[in-house]
């Protein structure tokens, strides 16, 4: 699924492509991805819209258009926004197809057809429910230990909560712990003002370094311009399940917290 550095990386590739662009017509060959607010046709409001710049909020694509609206993509499990040349193919699971006036096109693909792509009007508090992006400003060491103290969940499992931290998912939650030497399992409120400032350093240390290699392609992303990431080839527990910790050589475990598949050091991850 992709994660906050996927998302980053699609959005500014987006950014360089389709910036100043018009919608010329947009089809909609899957009507569930799609959704609008009630009484709109989603397919004729993009019509005539012109691109004016690309975002992200937590794991969501935002197209900022000309009228105020904005375009927000949820990538989900395995969703796609390419940017494409006219007479370019289309990737199997192409559900929507916003075409340009300069006939090039962006292409919205998604072959479990988990993800969406909403149009939302100007002011609507559609992300107002999401936590503090773990890259800006306002996510400090002094406010990770306030958000952690008398939580008994799993640290793990705080990490994935969109609601507090977003953009974080299993693939960087799992790095960013082990880069800590933090046990996944732990309760949050059992961690140490100093691990908690380690795994604040880790969390945005991850992140980064995987914005700055576009990505981790272990499934099916790739970017605005179909292209892999370089992540997953510098992961140091996630997937590696039995291999030698880099750290201490002891071999890695994987075990099931929250759901979910969670990779990590028994012996040096305490």
């Amino acid at each position: 699924m992709p994660e906050l550095p996927e998302v980053e990386t699609i959005a500014r590739g987006l950014a360089g492509r389709i910036v100043g662009k018009t919608i010329a017509s947009v089809e909609v060959r899957l009507p569930k991805i799609a959704v609008a607010p009630a009484g709109v046709d989603f397919a004729r409001a993009l019509r005539g819209e012109r691109i004016v710049g690309v975002s992200r909020r937590a794991k969501y694509a935002i197209l900022e258009l000309s009228s105020g609206r904005s375009l927000v993509t949820s990538l989900r499990m395995t969703g796609r926004l390419v940017a494409q040349e006219s007479g370019a193919p289309s990737y199997r699971g192409t559900h929507i197809v916003l075409r340009f006036t300069d006939r090039s096109r962006l292409d919205f693909a998604d072959l479990r057809t988990f993800g969406r792509m909403r149009l939302v009007e100007p002011g609507e508090p559609w992300d107002e429910r999401l936590g503090i992006e773990p890259l800006s400003s306002g996510f400090t060491p002094e406010g990770f230990i306030g958000m952690l103290a008398g939580r008994t969940t799993p640290i793990k499992a705080l990490l994935l909560d969109q609601q507090r931290v977003v953009g974080i998912g299993n693939i960087y939650a799992c790095e960013a712990l082990w880069e800590a030497g933090i046990r996944p399992s732990r309760p949050a409120k059992a961690l140490t003002k100093a691990a908690i400032r380690r795994l604040h350093h880790a969390i945005v240390d991850v992140l980064s370094r995987a914005i700055d290699m576009r990505g981790t392609s272990v499934d099916d992303y790739v970017d605005a311009d179909g292209l892999e990431g370089g992540f997953q080839n510098v992961l140091s527990v996630y997937g590696k399940l039995g291999e030698p910790c880099p750290r201490c050589a002891s071999p890695i475990v994987r075990t099931v917290l929250a759901q979910r598949g969670t990779w990590w050091c028994r012996s040096c991850q305490r």
